[in-house]
């Protein structure tokens, strides 16, 4: 009786405990999203208990540091977003630094080159001039002679030996070259008084006398000659800047002259006198580009001269 007991109370336990279990071998395990889930709810949980002010932003766990706000959220994601900013800023100026000074350094390089070249003509230059020999100078000319019907000609006075003109620049001086007169002139007499005065060293007296001639003459073909004589002879006794003055006039003044030329090579040695290399070179170049093959061969080996001492490029 007693085992007939036993065996129903294990059926009926069985017949119980059956469908549980078949039920639980029927669900699936939850997914790891849905584990994550829960213990998310829970960690919600648990903070809405232990930090009833609102979530901390930097707490690491202790209730009495102060909770974060949306204010103080926002204010520093703005502070962020200006360091970004700065950094951005930094980084472009830094980039156009660099650009600007590799600029310099290859403008630099460029003009060092150019420097260098420069120098090393400018040397070969005064080497040549240095090896070269000294030109001979041309001379002035002597005053015609003058010839009376009925009388032989007599040759002029041979002018008073002089020390040699020297040009501004210690080379030889160039002088007036013209054709002989046959016949007697008086524009001509009163040129070659202020010549022969000039050329005797009588530079205040010349340049009276050739004004004199300029005034009474001012159509005589030796006009050009006296007034480029005029500046010439205030060159020779140190009046540079009243010589290139007079120089400058009659080149402008007469530019067909036929001492015009003269005019502008003197000019530029008179600029050099007043310490103006620049205004000399721009002189010679004048020269150059107003009367180029026309140039005499005397001026033209001068003026070569004169520009390498005047280092005109």
């Amino acid at each position: 009786m007693k085992s007939k007991l036993i065996t129903a109370l294990a059926a009926g336990t069985f017949a119980v405990l059956a469908p549980p279990a078949a039920l639980a071998q029927r669900q699936q395990p939850p997914t790891p999203e849905q584990r994550l889930d829960r213990l998310e709810r829970q960690i919600g949980q648990m903070q809405r208990q232990l930090f009833p002010k609102g979530r901390p932003a930097d707490t690491a766990g202790f209730s009495d540091d102060p909770a974060a706000t949306q204010a103080s959220v926002l204010s520093l994601a703005q502070r962020l977003d200006a360091l970004e900013r700065q950094m951005a800023d930094l980084v472009r100026q830094s980039e156009e630094n660099g650009n600007r000074l590799r600029s310099v350094e290859t403008g630099f390089g460029q003009f060092k080159t150019d420097q260098d070249q420069r120098f090393g003509a400018l040397e070969q230059r005064i080497a040549a001039l240095q090896a070269a020999p000294p030109a001979a100078a041309p001379v002035e000319e002597a005053p015609p002679v003058v010839t009376t019907p009925g009388k032989k000609p007599t040759p002029p006075k041979a002018p008073p030996k002089t020390p040699p003109k020297t040009a501004a620049l210690g080379g030889p001086t160039t002088v007036d070259v013209g054709d002989a007169v046959a016949v007697s002139d008086p524009g001509e007499d009163a040129y070659t008084a202020g010549f022969r005065q000039w050329e005797a060293g009588q530079y205040d007296q010349a340049i009276s006398t050739l004004k004199s001639f300029t005034a009474a003459y001012p159509r005589h073909r030796r006009v050009s000659y006296a007034n480029n004589l005029i500046g010439r002879a205030m060159l020779d006794k140190g009046d540079a800047r009243n010589a290139a003055s007079a120089l400058l006039s009659n080149y402008r003044s007469n530019p067909g002259g036929e001492r015009a030329q003269d005019s502008l090579y003197y000019l530029g040695q008179a600029l050099m006198k007043l310490g103006q290399p620049g205004q000399a070179c721009k002189a010679y170049a004048e020269l150059d580009a107003v009367y180029g093959a026309k140039v005499r061969p005397d001026v033209k080996k001068l003026e070569s001269e004169a520009k390498a001492q005047a280092q005109c490029s």
